[in-house]
């Protein structure tokens, strides 16, 4: 029996996979738990259309990310502070306050997680993070640390 799996099901496959199984497994275990359905010519339709409305979802995804990056790379994203002499920092710029910047300058809400530091911010002047935008599409973004007044 040809069955579409609705959730993965280990040894068999992944959710959306079509696959011939057994008419026991299929009935007795697969059916009953609500892991697959059988692979009519309606839920094959329907399979394929749910499918390209993801393909489409995450192009789309693809596409704003890639916009978002083009329009990060023309700013630079001042971040005022507290310093004390010669410039140094009390404490550090954290992930959290560079995303809010650029959430600020740009206008869309951006997660501090995805905000990449590479060596601790603790002097003002100029800097440099990577913004993870999409798991394709990553961003330096130019930072300027000012001190607070």
């Amino acid at each position: 029996m040809k069955v579409i799996l609705l959730a993965d099901v280990k040894a068999l496959g992944k959710r959306g996979d079509v696959k011939q199984v057994a008419d026991g497994y299929a009935r007795n275990f697969l059916l009953n738990k609500k892991l697959a359905v059988e692979a009519t010519p309606q839920n094959l339709k329907n399979l394929a259309h749910e499918q390209k409305k993801q393909a489409d979802k995450a192009a789309a995804d693809l596409a704003e990310a890639k916009r978002l990056a083009a329009e990060i790379d023309k700013i630079t994203v001042e971040i005022p502070v507290k310093a004390g002499e010669g410039g140094r920092l009390f404490g550090s710029v954290t992930n959290k306050e560079v995303a809010e910047a650029i959430s600020a300058k740009v206008g869309v809400e951006i997660d501090k997680r995805k905000v990449e530091i590479k060596d601790a911010i603790k002097n003002v002047g100029a800097a440099e993070a990577l913004l993870k935008l999409h798991t394709e599409v990553h961003q330096k973004v130019k930072l300027n640390i000012t001190a607070a007044q």
